[in-house]
């Protein structure tokens, strides 16, 4: 999980030389003579970048005057009223000085991005599409059916190249398109190069008529309620259980002939089925445990499935360093089992990842179990991942995440429910336990191996730890013995290869990488490379440029893709502004829980990269996708103390 992952940056002093001073604990060891001060920081920023200084104030900077700060950040700005100051000097004469609050979590308060004031005059679909037949809604549609009217409206094209259209050789967005000039002809129609004309090869979307069926509750779950009837009466599903096709009850019988029937597909007990191809035994007979597909990725480096940061662009870059195993962001089930579209598009895959898994996260068997034999006939994965790591209240007080840790019954069900019914491997990811000092795991882990688990990963920090100690890698050597033969891949705290060659060392299968992909995407070449990479500011903004292509071809060209894929680089913006590059450094690695100090890079691109306000990030997003729409505001999804 991504969120929460924010920690405050240790901050040299403003007033006085910062070179003086020793080495603060918890800062990195920056070289002497880039070192600056946070006023002469900022002062450098804005000598270069006076061409839109307004804008910079007015569409993205955080802690302006006319802009609404979330509570917990009106507490910390109230009680800290400026770095320079300690707390007793903010206090009011005879009030007791309080300590300095600080802002942690998920910022719910932040302001919503999506750029309604483009909704009032948004194209009807059928025209977007150039579709033959006229609009379903006809007068009662609420879109526009005026081209030359939508036109009149539309904000000015971002450049002059579109990214669809020189990939797949069409742009599905026509004249709605940020870049639209340059597809469209003399007379506003849609170009198409015939070279290049091909379908985005995404995989594991969600066909419109199984969405309508989930929203319906036409779907019977058959194997999954067979297996959750064996799992109420105490019996353990073994492995002839699944050999056969399960007899259909009568009423399970009734209700799947009374659904109604999509033309191509052919609803069964155990769902619908394309018919396609000849029937064949392996329509009838299921596999075995002892068939499944083996999932052999020791030694590999594995992609942790980050929340908001680990979409499907950002792993097309990981992938491109060196990630050899991807996963989907968290998935709530019982979302997609009511066939939301947003939980849906978690789920694809993109050609290049070619071992991939989905994460689901839910509290209850039956939900669970379900979903399992969903996702097992209707995408394209080669596992399934249960999280159980995730510590955020929304999930946890629900009984899901780390509370199943806690929950044996109901995870023993969950995990034998799941492996039942899917037919490629079944992998948990786990925390040490959920108190601080109360480990859990290595009881865990002996369980999970009977229980039918392929793989467990465990980062090592608890529930209630957070983000707050390094990792406890000890321990995890510890748990690599209680889950043999079992592979026991480890996750907390790689940032560089030095960091993955000590985990390795503890006897884990291989190495699960989170927060150290947001901060530095290349670090699996270094790691493959066993070298320090001191990667330079223009090469970083490459990769960001070739995220923002990714998000186009992923969201889409028009005005809400294009703010889409803005508001996720922003996200990822936050972290990478912790990087400190190699050059700069007194000491090698840089250590995840050292923060920057403030330092002026060997360029301008270097500095402005390293900057922890939000207007700087936004500043680098319109380098690339253009200037943002009027009033933009951005707050991370992550809380931390150096937002301004």
């Amino acid at each position: 999980m991504a969120e929460g992952a924010a920690e405050a940056p240790a901050e040299s002093g403003s007033g006085g030389d910062p070179r003086a001073s020793e080495p603060e604990r918890g800062v990195a060891p920056i070289k002497p003579q880039y070192l600056t001060t946070k006023e002469q920081f900022h002062e450098f920023l804005e000598a270069k970048g006076q061409e839109k200084p307004s804008q910079e104030t007015k569409a993205g900077d955080p802690g302006g005057n006319d802009l609404p700060e979330p509570e917990a950040k009106r507490i910390r700005l109230e009680d800290g009223q400026t770095e320079d100051r300690q707390p007793e000097e903010t206090a009011e004469p005879g009030e007791q000085p309080q300590a300095r609050k600080r802002a942690r979590g998920q910022n719910k308060g932040r302001p919503h991005v999506k750029p309604t004031h483009y909704d009032k005059n948004r194209l009807c679909p059928s025209l977007i599409q150039e579709s033959a037949t006229k609009c379903f809604f006809g007068d009662r549609c609420r879109f526009l059916h005026d081209v030359d009217r939508y036109l009149e409206t539309k904000p000015a094209d971002l450049g002059p190249c579109c990214v669809l259209f020189e990939t797949f050789g069409r742009c599905p967005y026509g004249v709605t398109c940020r870049f639209a000039r340059a597809h469209l002809g003399p007379e506003g129609q849609n170009l198409v190069q015939e070279g290049l004309v091909q379908a985005p090869p995404v995989r594991n979307g969600l066909d419109k008529a199984l969405q309508q069926q989930l929203r319906k509750r036409k779907i019977c779950f058959e194997r999954a309620e067979q297996a959750l009837r064996q799992l109420g009466k105490g019996q353990l599903p073994g492995p002839a259980s699944s050999a056969t096709v399960p007899e259909t009850t009568e009423a399970e019988g009734a209700h799947a002939q009374q659904a109604p029937q999509e033309p191509g597909i052919v609803v069964t007990p155990s769902g619908p089925l394309r018919t396609c191809g000849p029937l064949t035994d392996e329509d009838v007979v299921r596999l075995r445990p002892c068939e499944k597909k083996r999932l052999d990725i020791s030694g590999k480096l594995y992609l942790a499935p980050l929340t908001t940061c680990g979409n499907l662009p950002f792993r097309r870059i990981c992938k491109r360093f060196g990630a050899d195993v991807t996963c989907g962001e968290m998935a709530v089930c019982t979302n997609l089992l009511q066939g939301q579209t947003s939980e849906w598009a978690l789920l694809k895959r993109h050609p290049c990842e070619d071992v991939f898994g989905v994460q689901l996260e839910g509290a209850f068997p039956d939900t669970m179990t379900k979903c399992a034999e969903l996702l097992n006939r209707t995408v394209e994965v080669d596992f399934v991942d249960i999280n159980v790591g995730c510590p955020i209240d929304l999930v946890y007080k629900k009984g899901g995440g780390c509370a199943l840790m806690s929950r044996s019954t109901k995870f023993q069900q969950i995990v034998r429910g799941m492996n039942q019914v899917l037919d490629v491997p079944l992998t948990v990811k786990i925390r040490t336990g959920v108190q601080e000092r109360v480990n859990l795991a290595h009881r865990l882990l002996p369980e999970l191996r009977d229980w039918g688990a392929a793989l467990v990963t465990l980062h090592g920090r608890s529930r209630e730890q957070r983000y707050t100690k390094l990792a406890d890698w000890q321990y995890i050597e510890q748990c690599v013995t209680a889950a043999s033969p079992m592979p026991l891949f480890g996750n907390g705290d790689i940032l560089s290869y030095e960091d993955a060659n000590r985990a390795l060392q503890t006897g884990v299968a291989g190495i699960m990488i989170a927060r150290g992909a947001l901060l530095k995407p290349w670090l699996f070449t270094e790691i493959k490379e066993q070298r320090h990479w001191d990667i330079s500011s223009s090469e970083r903004l490459d990769i960001l440029r070739d995220f923002t292509h990714y998000g186009l071809e992923h969201w889409g060209s028009d005005t809400q893709g294009v703010e889409k894929t803005r508001r996720f680089l922003l996200e990822w913006l936050s972290f990478l502004c912790r990087y400190v590059p190699v050059g700069l450094l007194e000491r090698l690695p840089q250590r995840i829980n050292e923060r920057p100090p403030y330092y002026l890079g060997r360029d301008y691109l270097e500095t402005l990269m390293a900057s922890q306000k939000a207007a700087d990030w936004i500043r680098i997003s319109e380098l690339l996708l253009g200037p943002v729409p009027p009033g933009f505001i951005f707050l991370p999804k992550h809380k931390a103390n150096a937002y301004k």
